[in-house]
């Protein structure tokens, strides 16, 4: 319990974005991947996920970590297959926000989404650490804490934004509530923990953080954590369950997406901010990493801004 209570305590959590989605055609989109977190309530019709096509019932919450590649199903009926590329380009075809103030009468399959971080120490992706696929979730607190955040995204009154920063932080416990209540992922949480344990790990993240668009060779990490060279990946890998190259590379990315989302700087420019002096390499790994390319993910913004 005490490891959990540290977990919690450590994390970062922001709100990204929230709203009701109408599935104007069923879609099936192979390989689905986003940098956040999210979670899927499903309100009306049908969504199946995965190798299996697992079933997501009407009322139950789907659970994507963020950076897990999955299979994804939307709506009833014959689904158009779609890669996750050529979804982007034409998710207008299928998804419509919608107010909730306007549903009193919708007809049409729907869902309520809700996009998040979580991060440890404001450096690792909580979720994506502990490598677990997505998951159904059923808990009608934490569904109702979903609504609740696009109600409050949606309202003008004073302090919202507030609101829906505490109402994130309440579904971020919640879902991790629902993992230790259902014995859930024991052993993927178990070698979380871990991350508390030893100071030189903490302050590998933290240099990485800081520095991504600089050296972070293991050479430096062994400096940064005063460990020997040829320990350090070893140790790393240990801790986390990745070695620090993959580590590092995975938060430049990130970096590099949430820079794409937020600012207007060049491609080149942000594969050079975040550690990339040859562009063109930049473009192949974020395309290797994320399934499309770099220019694509700017214009989508995220897979339910529609």
């Amino acid at each position: 319990m005490e490891d959990y209570n540290k977990i919690i305590e450590s994390l970062g959590v922001r709100y990204i974005k929230a709203s009701n989605i109408k599935i104007l055609q069923p879609v099936s989109i192979s390989n689905y991947y986003d940098v956040e977190n999210c979670i899927l309530v499903l309100k009306k019709g049908r969504i199946k996920f995965g190798e299996e096509e697992t079933v997501v019932n009407e009322g139950e919450a789907l659970f994507i970590p963020g950076g897990r590649n999955t299979n994804i199903t939307y709506g009833s009926g014959n689904a158009l297959s779609l890669t996750n590329d050529e979804f982007v380009s034409r998710q207008g075809e299928f998804f419509k926000s919608e107010s909730k103030a306007g549903l009193s009468d919708v007809v049409l399959d729907n869902l309520d989404y809700a996009a998040f971080e979580a991060k440890v120490f404001d450096s690792v992706n909580f979720f994506a650490s502990l490598d677990i696929p997505p998951f159904v979730i059923k808990n009608d607190k934490l569904t109702n804490i979903v609504s609740e955040i696009i109600v409050e995204s949606e309202s003008t009154l004073e302090g919202n934004s507030r609101v829906v920063k505490l109402k994130t932080e309440h579904l971020v416990i919640e879902i991790i509530r629902y993992i230790i209540t259902q014995r859930l992922f024991v052993e993927q949480m178990a070698t979380n923990s871990t991350y508390f344990k030893d100071p030189r790990l903490i302050k590998i993240f933290a240099y990485v953080k800081d520095n991504l668009g600089g050296d972070l060779s293991n050479r430096i990490l062994a400096n940064v954590a005063n460990v020997s060279e040829d320990y350090v990946g070893q140790y790393f890998k240990m801790l986390t369950g990745i070695n620090p190259q993959d580590y590092i590379e995975y938060q430049r990315m990130e970096e590099a997406v949430n820079l794409l989302r937020t600012t207007k700087k060049s491609i080149r420019d942000i594969g050079k901010e975040v550690g990339y002096k040859d562009t063109a390499y930049f473009c192949r790994r974020f395309k290797m990493m994320f399934g499309i390319p770099a220019g694509k993910m700017r214009r989508r913004e995220s897979l339910m801004n529609v």
